[in-house]
């Protein structure tokens, strides 16, 4: 008997095809992303924000978290310039995410890694780290633009959504206690581990110690804190491992 022939080589990926593959291996995402986005824009309008404004966080900031912490702190009347620190703070796991994607894009011009960083997001990470652990990248750096530009696109759509329903929400329907449960939602799922779970104790015990402080310094001292404190047991447990490893 003659074997079979075996079956034909899948066609290169070309520009296009990698674009649209990730906007679509993006879609699951958006289910738990637009929620946010529409809480994020109804906040917004009910702490007293312009809707321009608004709409404006989520096109130039597009970090969720960083633009509720902002939330806060613009109702507070905070000066801008420990707004911008603070939000730096919140956004420094992203320099993680570009030191690992950071090889891969590394040949490409800055009129591709200027749009890329500017996409790189939790949800959007998660994705193109994914796809370069493919062997053919050529042309990966159109999967990062598509699975990017479908979350920015879908998040300022939601937040614009949100911002015409706060808009028309009476001001008797007090949204406040919607923006920390909102952080509860975001932070829980994400403590996985010991120092994930420390950073998230020293950082909430933080906040409530330090209240008093003026400018709000409390909320950065207590990002600080948490930020230190999951740091150092994530040093100790990787001095632990190497410890109990046998030597060769």
């Amino acid at each position: 008997m003659t074997s079979a022939p075996p079956p034909p080589a899948p066609p290169p990926a070309t520009s296009r095809s990698e674009f649209l593959a990730g906007a679509r291996d993006q879609l699951p995402l958006l289910l738990g992303v637009v929620p946010f986005g529409l809480i994020f824009g109804a906040l917004a309008v009910a702490a007293g924000i312009p809707a321009l404004e608004a709409q404006g966080l989520s096109v130039f900031v597009f970090a969720g978290s960083s633009q509720f912490v902002a939330i806060g702190l613009i109702a507070g009347e905070t000066p801008a310039l420990l707004i911008v620190a603070t939000i730096l703070v919140v956004n420094l796991r992203h320099m993680l995410y570009s030191a690992a994607l950071g090889p891969h894009v590394q040949s490409l011009s800055l009129r591709w890694k200027i749009p890329l960083a500017w996409l790189l997001t939790d949800e959007a990470f998660a994705m193109a780290s994914l796809r370069y652990q493919r062997e053919d990248r050529r042309t990966a750096h159109w999967y990062f633009l598509g699975t990017g530009l479908t979350l920015w696109a879908s998040w300022q759509l939601s937040t614009l959504a949100g911002i015409v329903l706060g808009a028309r929400i009476p001001e008797s329907w007090s949204l406040d206690f919607a923006l920390p449960l909102t952080f509860l939602a975001i932070l829980v799922p994400q403590l996985k581990d010991r120092p994930s779970v420390a950073s998230a104790l020293v950082a909430g015990g933080l906040s409530v110690a330090l209240i008093g402080m003026p400018l709000k310094l409390g909320l950065m001292a207590a990002i600080l804190g948490g930020v230190a404190a999951g740091a150092l047991l994530e040093a100790l447990a990787r001095q632990r491992s190497a410890e109990q490893e046998p030597l060769r």
